[in-house]
Order: structure tokens, then sequence, then C-alpha cells
């Protein structure tokens, strides 16, 4: 078996191909494994360190709108899981065209070449944000698609792009969509690891607008383990939810934050809302749920590692705890931090035989 994981250096993808190469999916035991990444400012070889010596393993530098090297990578009878996209919302506000490039039309040379290559099974890993915002109760997986940022958007139009590949031409598509990430590894552009990072460094924290916004968490190996669980036993042109099962406001989850880094409210700033803020998300997940899957992480338990994660890694966030100086309030500038390095080994395309 040969799978392909595109965006696999990423926070969400990492997490995936290092449980996969130990072993924690024993369907998928003894696969060869290729890594595609950009390796933009979310990808870090780095997170891979730990399964880079692993037998069938390789990572190669390169942008999944790259036809050629897509068409290299994808040998015939592939598994592939898209974990490539640009994600974060506030740099979709700013600028929506890098979204556009590579989480369309990206997907769909992903897909086309799945199609040309007979892939055995194409996942989608998509988010819930595609829905827009709901304020009460739960979207399931034939709710419409309203999103409100560019970011929503363009994973909008992928999602409705795979299914189109799976209705036309009969591709293996599955499609996940999770609620709000956290744990380990994750860019300190994202919630968590931002006001973490900021607090255990002992700096002010930015709370958007009344911070009364709900999110559900989830933790990265939960969402890892139901992506896996739709890969095995999911049905062609479904889509599968995954969510946490812990909904919280913006304010609630800032004062579980200060309470694990020792800060009080003092430390907190409120800030402008985002344009387009969506208020709430939820999901029903009980469709993965019949299939099996429960997250096995309490919230306060992940929550709590995580923490402690950041605590022990200051080399791994220092020179990614801000990421570009206009996603940020003037006073909250520093210097441009300078590019993390590993000693992983990288191939380049044309090096990957």
């Amino acid at each position: 078996m040969h799978i392909l994981v595109t965006g696999g250096a990423g926070f969400i993808g990492s997490t995936y191909v290092r449980a996969l190469l130990s072993g924690d999916y024993p369907a998928f035991a003894g696969a060869d494994v290729t890594v595609l990444d950009k390796l933009t400012y979310a990808g870090n070889p780095a997170n891979l360190a730990a399964v880079a010596g692993r037998p069938g393993f390789r990572l190669v530098s390169g942008d999944i709108a790259d036809a050629p090297l897509v068409r290299e990578l994808l040998v015939p009878g592939s598994v592939v899981v898209n974990f490539a996209a640009e994600t974060h919302v506030d740099r979709s506000i700013d600028d929506a065209g890098s979204f556009v490039h590579t989480n369309v039309t990206g997907t769909h040379v992903l897909l086309e070449t799945a199609l040309r290559q007979r892939a055995d099974r194409f996942l989608q890993v998509s988010t819930d944000e595609v829905y827009g915002s709901i304020p009460t109760g739960s979207w399931t997986e034939s709710s419409p698609l309203l999103p409100n940022s560019p970011y929503a958007a363009s994973k909008a139009s992928a999602d409705l792009l795979a299914l189109s590949y799976f209705r036309t031409h009969g591709l293996d598509v599955r499609i996940t969509r999770c609620s709000n990430n956290y744990g380990p590894h994750q860019h300190p552009e994202k919630l968590i690891p931002r006001f973490t990072t900021r607090l255990l460094a002992g700096r002010t924290v930015p709370l958007y607008g009344d911070g009364r916004h709900i999110r559900d968490w989830l933790h990265v190996d939960d969402h890892c383990r139901g992506i896996q669980l739709a890969l095995e036993r999911g049905e062609p042109g479904n889509v599968y939810h995954i969510g946490g099962g812990t909904e919280l406001s913006n304010r609630s989850l800032t004062r579980e934050l200060l309470a694990a880094c020792g800060a009080d409210w003092s430390a907190v700033r409120h800030v402008a809302d985002r344009l387009g803020h969506d208020r709430r998300y939820s999901l029903d997940d009980s469709r993965l749920r019949a299939l099996g899957y429960r997250p096995r992480t309490a919230f306060a338990e992940g929550l709590r590692a995580t923490v402690d994660w950041y605590r022990s890694h200051p080399d791994w966030w220092a020179t990614r705890a801000e990421y570009d100086a206009r996603y940020a309030n003037a006073d909250e500038r520093r210097d441009t931090p300078c590019a993390a390095s590993s000693s992983l080994e990288v191939r380049q395309p044309g090096s990957v035989h």
C-alpha cells in the first residue's frame, strides 16, 4: 500500500503521519508513506523528525498545484489523504488568492491525478467553517454550505469539487469536517498556541470582540483517529463530521489558559472583532460515531498536556511565535522571526525515487 499525505508536515498532517508510522493504525501497517508539503511558514520538517528514518517514508517539498510533481508521486492505486491547505482566516481576509490557489486549484490537481492514476481512496480533510455560523443546534452532513470567510469559501469549493469527482467519475472520495483542533505542534497563529506562548512569555493576549464566540474543541489525536476511521470504514461519497464534544466561548477558553499559564485577567486585552467573525460552530457527528468514533482525550487533560508541551518546547515555538505584523496590532509587532533549523532531510522534486 502507498499513501500520499499532502500537507503532512503541518500540525494535523504530521500528527496523522507520526501515528500512522508508529503503528497506531494497524490496517495501514507496513504502508509506504510519501508526504508532499510546500513547507510554508506552517509546514515544519521537525514535526516529522520522530519518523524520518522509518522504512518507506519520504518527505518531498512541493506544491499540490504542481501537476507534474503530483503525477510523479501519486503512484497507481495510492490512498490520498489531503491535509494541504491554507487555513488561517485572518490571512484569507487579507489575501484570498493563496487560499484559492492551494485549497481549490491544488485540490483539483490532486483529484484529477487521483482519477487518472486510479487511486484507491481519496480523503479530503475539511472544516466545520464551510457551514457558516449556527446559533443553536448542530449541523448534519446534509446541512447547506454557507461559508462566510474566504478561507471557508475555498474549503467549501474544494469539498464540492471532490464530491463531483465521486458523482461524475466514480472516484472513491470521502470528506471529513472537523471542529476546532488543538494539541502539540500547532502554529502560534491559532488561538490556543498563540495565547499559550504569549502568556508563557509574560505578554498580553488579544481577545476578539466580546469573546463570546463559541467553538467545539477537538484534540488533534482524536481528529486523526476519526480520519482513519472514515478511511477504513466509511462509504465512498459520504461526508463525516468529527467533533470533540467540548463547546466553550473564547472568554471561557481564555480563563482556562490563564489558569494553566499562571496568569490572570489583567493579561487580556480586548481588540476589535475579526471581519465576518462566525459566532458559533457545532457539528452532529453521529454518522461517524455509528462507525465506532469516540473522542478519547478529555478537554481538561488535553489542554493541560498541550500547555505543558509548549512550556517544555520553547525552541520549537520561539521562532514562530509571531506571524506577519499586518495580522497583529501595532503594539504586538516584534522582530521578524528567523527560519527554524532542522536536521531532517527534505527531498526536492526529482529526487523522490
